[in-house]
This record gives structure tokens, C-alpha cells and sequence, in this order.
């Protein structure tokens, strides 16, 4: 029998995973399911209860910038408070907030609720998603991190948008729109109870700061952090470059592929699909290859490199081969794993800064979030510089991931960061 116990524990962490945190990351993923239920048809829902376009868009936008907040606030209040503290905020938060958001917003179809819930709503997930990679970059060995992140980074996109768009397709026409919110509802707070009461690693549950630093303090230094440890501020703008483009391609992409190639919606949809699959594929790859060849080498080889090569293929292609469904997707799965060659990072920075994982994260973690409307505002500098040919706007992605490249290889972890590392190792041993 002890046998047998071995065995399973040793499959766990032979394939990245810390065994202690086992049931958070099956409990992420169920969170991040439910957090992403709405992703496929809010936006729907809302033009067709009656909403303009303009309150649509500015619904996203306020809720993008909480989300981006609170991706920084995860980082010091994890210092402070212990990352599964700021889990339970950000799960309790979700529920309260979408109850309201539910019962004084949607069902009564009452636009200044809607907008106030939803906004406020945007601090939840990041609190208990990022506090989870702070608790993941603080309990993990440095041999693992690599493939820790990477798991992160699966359990977090296949729920959202991924695997919570598909319940929703499939609960819709089963229970109805307003229904599957609340279901949405169910599956967060389930995820959330697995991930915090069956967790009982003894890390997250203490503050990581020392006693005399004040809460002042945690929160300026995760922001001079990027002056004090540049390379931060670095892996922030490459980090903000990884789905910058993702986000610019999700508003350009549909009317270039349906109405200027003659795709039909289906197919657009089957191969963003595609494009997904391949980014959660290669999100657990990634982390686990870099374990083994080096962070940076992925980053930057397989990342930038790789962008600058595979943007422009995504595009051109479909051109090419007009009308070739297989051409179009097989230069999609290559784009989709490019973005996720991106994940070392996650594992990368708390060795670069390990007196400071947090706030070295949430850095990270303020570039993921700023990356929503800096991939937009890409476009739009494009089309005001050069015009509307998609051309520029596909070239100017290139350039910029290439330059990720070469910013990416300035990462390097110092003598000083690798002794301190090894200590803190040999320590816990």
C-alpha cells in the first residue's frame, strides 16, 4: 500500500507539479472555468437585452483596468497577509459581487448596477489566481518552477476562456442564458473550496514579508522594484508583449478571415479553437521544457523569435492559400504556441528576485493585465501612423515581439540571487 502511495505521489511531481499543492491547482482550474463561463457570450447577451455598443465597451474597459489593479495588489497583499488569504478575498469577493451582479444587475436588466457589480467584480479573479502563483513561487523548489508556471498557466486558460466558453454553449440551450450565470456562480465557489480547504501547505497560510516591514512599504516596493531590480520592469514589458497581440487579433482577426477572406463564422471559431488549444498545450510544455534548457532560451527562442516568425505566417498564409482551412490552422496551433512559449517568466522572475517573488510577480502581473489594451492601442497607433492596411499592423507585432528577444536574454539570474536560492533550499531540506 505505501508502495502504491509513493508511486502516485512520485507521477506528480515527475510531471511539474508540487504535491502539496495538488488540490489548488485542480481547484484553480474549476475557478477559472466558472470565471470564464461568460467570456463567449456576455457581450451577446448585452446587445441583445437592449445595451449599445458603446456601454458594451465601456463595460469591458472598467473591467479591465480592475482586473489589471488587482493583478498588482495580489502581490504585496500576498506578502503581507499570505497568498491563501488573498485567495479566500478574492473567492469571497467573486461570489458576493456576482450575486449582486446577478440579482440587482442582469435579471432586472438595470445598466448602473451591471456596470458598478461587474467593475468591482474585476478585482476578484486576479486576487485569487496571482496570489495562487505567489503561493506556487514561494512553496515551489527552483528545479520546478519552470513546470509549476507552466501548470499555472494550463489550469488558468483552459478554464478561461476555454473549457467555461464550452459550458456555456452547452448549458445555454439546456437552462438558458441568466441560469448558466448562476452556474458560473456554483462552479467558482466549488473550485475555490477545493483549491483552500484541501490545501494545507504551510507557506501560503504565512506572511512572507518580515514582521518589521509596513504595509507602506510592501506596496511602494512592489512598484520601485522596477527601479531598484530593472530587470523587472524589463520582463513586465515583455510579459505585457505576449498577449498584446492575442487581444489586438481577437477585435481584427474575425473581419479579416470572415469578410475579407470568405471563412465562414464557423470556421473562425473552429480555428480559434485551434489557436487555444495549442496555447494550453504548449503552456505545460513550455514550463516543463524550460526546467531542463533554460528560461530564457524558450522566451526568447521560442517566444520572440518565434512571434516575429509566426505573426506574420498567420497572416500571410491565409493569403496565400486561399480559402485552405488546414494552411490557415496549421500557422494558427504554431501562433498559439508561440504566446505560450511566454510562461517561463513565471518562473523565471521569483530566482531573479528571491528575496522579493511577489513583488516581482505582481509586476508581471500588472504587464499580463496592461496587455488588454496595449494590443488595441497597437492597432490604433498603427492605423493613425500608417493608415488601415492590415500589413503594418501585422509587421509592427513582428518587430516588437523580436525586440521581446533580445530583452528577454538581458534576464539573467545573478551569482548573489542563485547563492541566496541555494541557501533557502538547503534550508528547507
Amino acid at each position: 500500500m505505501a508502495d502504491s502511495v509513493t508511486k502516485k505521489t512520485s507521477f506528480v511531481e515527475k510531471i511539474g507539479i508540487p504535491k502539496a499543492l495538488f488540490w489548488a491547482f485542480v481547484g484553480q482550474l474549476l475557478f477559472m472555468v466558472g470565471d470564464g463561463v461568460e467570456a463567449g457570450y456576455l457581450d451577446t447577451f448585452m446587445l441583445h437585452t437592449g445595451h449599445p455598443q458603446s456601454f458594451v465597451n465601456e463595460l469591458f474597459t472598467c473591467y479591465g483596468i480592475t482586473v489589471m489593479l488587482a493583478a498588482w495588489f495580489a502581490g504585496p497583499l500576498s506578502d503581507l497577509m499570505g497568498p491563501k488569504k488573498v485567495m479566500w478575498i478574492g473567492l469571497i469577493l467573486w461570489a458576493v459581487l456576482e450575486v449582486g451582479f446577478l440579482i440587482f444587475g442582469l435579471t432586472p436588466n438595470n445598466s448602473t448596477w451591471i456596470l458598478t457589480f461587474y467593475t468591482l467584480r474585476g478585482f476578484a479573479y486576479p486576487l485569487f489566481a496571482y496570489g495562487f502563483l505567489v503561493w506556487i513561487a514561494a512553496a515551489t523548489p527552483s528545479t520546478m518552477l519552470g513546470a509549476a508556471a507552466g501548470w499555472f498557466w494550463f489550469s488558468f486558460s483552459a478554464g478561461l476562456p476555454t473549457l467555461g466558453s464550452q459550458f456555456a454553449r452547452f448549458a445555454i440551450p439546456a437552462i438558458g442564458e441568466i441560469n448558466t450565470f448562476w452556474c458560473s456562480l456554483g462552479l467558482v465557489v466549488i473550485g475555490g473550496l477545493l483549491a483552500l480547504l484541501f490545501t494545507h501547505e504551510p507557506t501560503g497560510t504565512q506572511r512572507l514579508l518580515p514582521a518589521d516591514v509596513s504595509p507602506k512599504k510592501a506596496f511602494l516596493g512592489s512598484i520601485s522594484i522596477i527601479w531598484r531590480e530593472p530587470k523587472t520592469l524589463i520582463a513586465g514589458i515583455v510579459r505585457t508583449v505576449d498577449t498584446s497581440s492575442e487581444y489586438a487579433f481577437l477585435a481584427i482577426m474575425p473581419g479579416f478571415f470572415v469578410d475579407h477572406l470568405g471563412f465562414t463564422l464557423g470556421q473562425w471559431l473552429n480555428l480559434l479553437s485551434l489557436i487555444f488549444l495549442s496555447n494550453i498545450i504548449v503552456n505545460l510544455i513550455s514550463g516543463m521544457v524550460a526546467d531542463k534548457i533554460g528560461y530564457r532560451f524558450v522566451v526568447a527562442v521560442f517566444g520572440g523569435i518565434g512571434g516575429f516568425v509566426t505573426i506574420p505566417l498567420f497572416y500571410y498564409i491565409p493569403l496565400w492559400y486561399p480559402g485552405n482551412f488546414a494552411a490557415a490552422a496549421a500557422v494558427g496551433i504554431l501562433y498559439g504556441a508561440s504566446i505560450a512559449a511566454f510562461v517561463p517568466l513565471s518562473g523565471l522572475m521569483p530566482q531573479i528576485c528571491p528575496r522579493e517573488k511577489a513583488a516581482a510577480l505582481s509586476i508581471l502581473g500588472l504587464g499580463a493585465g496592461a496587455s488588454t489594451w496595449v494590443g488595441p492601442a497597437i492597432v490604433s497607433l498603427c492605423e493613425l501612423i500608417f493608415g488601415t492596411g492590415m500589413a503594418y499592423v501585422i509587421w509592427t507585432f513582428a518587430v516588437i515581439y523580436l525586440i521581446t528577444a533580445g530583452l528577454t536574454m538581458t534576464l539573467r539570474i545573478s551569482p548573489e540571487a542563485r547563492r541566496y536560492i541555494q541557501q533557502q533550499e538547503e534550508q528547507n531540506n
